[in-house]
């Protein structure tokens, strides 16, 4: 099972309205495409090809960039794995674009 956060949710809005506000709605969804299927694959859990362990950021973070699959993009999915009731879960902590700082712009509040 894969969880936005309140963070991520707004990142995501965020991120698809400024594409199309630069770059039109066409260009928008097809970001929405390739970030939906990025979402998607994490539901196969935190081990898939692409996963980067960030434990030099904060325990237990992984970032998966969008640009897989054929797929272009600029944004890194920032993530947490734990288990609920004997489930795997991935928590979406952040969705940052790739020039961020990403220990800047992540924080305890986020993880």
């Amino acid at each position: 099972m894969v969880r936005l956060s309140a963070v991520a949710q707004d990142d995501y809005k965020q991120i698809l309205r400024w594409s199309r506000d630069n770059f039109g709605q066409m260009q928008a969804q097809v970001y929405k495409a390739t970030l939906d299927s990025a979402l998607k694959d994490l539901c196969e859990g935190p081990e898939i090809i692409g996963v980067k362990s960030r434990n030099d950021i904060y325990p237990n973070l992984y970032t998966l960039h969008v640009e897989r699959k054929g797929r272009k993009g600029r944004h890194f999915i920032c993530l947490q794995a734990c288990r609920v009731d004997g489930r795997q879960v991935i928590d979406i902590v952040r969705i940052l674009h790739d020039a961020m700082d990403l220990r800047r712009h992540l924080t305890v509040g986020d993880l």
